[in-house]
């Protein structure tokens, strides 16, 4: 049972910058991939907190390695190095494409850093006219001014005055638009692997093949976004591995600390020589709180049993929710890889992403949106085949009601 709460929905109204429009419920505790609120109601958590929470809500392993190194040190300046982040970015570029990893705090500071990293490459190499970067519309790069601009979704970047310039938006999977915009004005190529916020959607191998040749063939760097599609979401640790493209940098983020703020930079050899001491930093970044947590994620997530079960426990959810379409019709396209799914509505149902979400929670099922037109689901890697299974159902009931409303 969850403790009486002495806090109510009414304060964030009281006191909090409006940038949200939170649920009317709190919730107040978790385990594995259910969450309850502060009445104790129960929820089946098919969102993950914006596909954040892994391993599921208080792993006993997370919160051991939380606990012990709470109890050892917290934190020290970046004039030293500890052990958690040592051995964490050890295991990282044993296990990727990577030289070299830079630690900081979440997706935003992950692209951050790595657009400087691509900018700071070119100027070195190149001089100050090659600082183009292209990105795709539709995307997300995170909510800092640099990374909003990059993103390509006005709505997110308009209303702020002038933004930074030398960034590109070309349609997302054109290869002939892409062909036509790289130039040798151009420092960098940042694409996700596949689109999350911006409706998961999916690159082509050929469009990201394509990107790839470019790169190559005007000295750019490719950097992909995996801060939403990295740490097991698709399938394996990082969606490039499935691509057959391998990055210059990556940015990793959420699911990589489970809920604890980490994110970082990998990068080959030659991009990371460029920032050198001075270029780039952060004061919490690569803490060993953060670190011996995103230690221990790792190690859950990387284990092959783990990255099967996300194929499978993928396709038991898309195939269930094709079935739920075949009843209900509200669906033009049910897409995603691993247990990263979007359900695009139909046309009868555009724009009601949102009210679809709201219906859920009231059948006790924590889901997301992708834009206004598609439900998004990105539930614990971990997630319980009872606990999908009951998830399934909850969802089946809501869209039920929601077609008959």
């Amino acid at each position: 049972m969850s403790k009486p709460s002495d806090v109510t929905r009414a304060d964030f109204d009281r006191y909090f910058v409006p940038t949200y429009a939170p649920t009317e419920f709190i919730p107040a505790r978790g385990e594995g991939a259910r969450v309850w609120d502060t009445a104790d109601k129960e929820y089946i958590d098919l969102a993950g907190g914006i596909a954040v929470t892994s391993v599921g809500h208080c792993h006993p392993a997370v919160v051991k390695a939380l606990t012990d190194q709470a109890s050892t040190l917290w934190h020290v300046s970046n004039l030293h190095m500890t052990e958690p982040a040592l051995r964490l970015a050890k295991k990282l570029v044993d296990a990727t494409f990577a030289d070299r990893v830079f630690f900081c705090n979440s997706g935003a500071e992950a692209n951050e850093g790595a657009l400087k990293m691509a900018r700071r490459r070119a100027v070195n190499v190149h001089g100050e006219g090659k600082d183009e970067i292209i990105a795709f519309t539709n995307s997300f790069h995170g909510r800092t001014f640099f990374t909003v601009t990059t993103g390509g979704q006005p709505k997110y970047s308009e209303g702020f005055g002038p933004r930074p310039g030398a960034v590109t938006h070309l349609p997302f999977n054109d290869i002939d638009a892409l062909k036509a915009a790289v130039s040798d004005k151009t420092c960098a190529i940042v694409v996700e692997p596949l689109q999350g916020e911006g409706g998961v959607n999916p690159a082509t191998p050929e469009f990201l093949k394509a990107a790839r040749e470019l790169c190559d063939q005007f000295d750019a760097l490719l950097v992909f976004d995996e801060v939403q599609t990295g740490n097991g979401r698709t399938g394996s640790l990082f969606a490039y591995e499935q691509t057959g493209v391998v990055p210059d940098i990556l940015s990793t983020a959420k699911g990589m600390g489970n809920g604890f703020p980490i994110g970082a930079v990998l990068a080959k050899e030659e991009p990371a020589s460029h920032m050198t001491p001075g270029t780039h930093g952060t004061t919490y970044g690569g803490n060993p709180l953060a670190c011996a947590v995103a230690e221990a994620v790792f190690d859950i997530i990387s284990s092959e049993d783990v990255l099967a079960g996300v194929k499978e426990r993928g396709e038991i959810l898309k195939t269930a929710l094709e079935n739920i379409n075949r009843e209900c019709l509200c669906f033009r396209e049910v897409r995603g890889q691993g247990l990263l799914i979007g359900c695009e509505l139909s046309a009868e149902f555009e724009g009601k992403a949102g009210a679809l979400v709201g219906l859920l929670a009231k059948h006790g099922v924590l889901a997301l949106v992708a834009g206004p037109n598609t439900l998004r689901l990105a539930p614990p890697l971990t997630i319980s085949g009872e606990e999908l299974a009951e998830g399934i159902n909850r969802t089946s009931r809501a869209v039920a009601n929601f077609v008959s409303a």
